[in-house]
């Protein structure tokens, strides 16, 4: 993972705030079902997706702790930012993920594992195939595999999952004829 300042600018990426979505990408979150694998009353889902640095999503069970983000559709996925602040959250702080990518919960594969040090701020996670485009998945897992100075639940504040700006379909030259007209909606 990189800071998100070092990623933006590594990608040439305009640093207006570090709070805005990467240029070039779009927020596919709300088109998705969150869950997690368990919560403390009043820090769930809701806290992690408000949008405040000030909330956050609680576990409280056994590791590892699981966010599963999944989608009514394949969807191309390219970007996780994962919101973490270590100076107030110490022992809950993860210090290593496993992201994993799948059709369904059974053919779930890990295609990162991410170890963090005291981190704080936006942690970027980018979601690529070998060749450089983006994942095509229904369902994206974060899993939290252990946190700082061996703590047991973990905080994490803010998750956002991005995927490409949609490319405009390409514009078909209108018809004159009755002709033209009647084959305009064939495909």
């Amino acid at each position: 993972t990189n800071s998100a300042s070092a990623m933006e600018e590594e990608l040439g990426v305009p640093q207006a705030s570090p709070d805005l979505p990467p240029a070039g990408l779009r927020d596919v979150g709300n088109e998705a079902v969150w869950s997690l694998s368990s919560c403390k009353q009043g820090f769930g889902v809701d806290q992690l997706r408000d949008g405040l640095k000030s909330t956050y999503w609680q576990s409280d069970g056994p590791q590892p702790h699981l966010i599963t983000i999944q989608f009514h559709k394949k969807t191309a996925v390219e970007l996780l930012r994962i919101f973490t602040d270590y100076r107030q959250d110490e022992s809950y702080t993860p210090a290593k993920m496993s992201i994993r990518i799948g059709t369904t919960f059974h053919d779930l594969k890990e295609i990162q594992q991410i170890d963090l040090t005291e981190p704080s701020g936006w942690q970027l996670v980018p979601l690529h195939q070998r060749d450089g485009s983006p994942v095509r998945t229904f369902l994206v897992q974060i899993a939290v595999l252990a946190n700082h100075q061996n703590g047991r639940d973990t905080h994490l504040r803010l998750v956002n999952i991005y995927a490409p700006q949609s490319v405009a379909p390409l514009s078909v030259a209108p018809f004159h004829s009755d002709a033209g007209l009647e084959l305009s909606c064939i495909r």
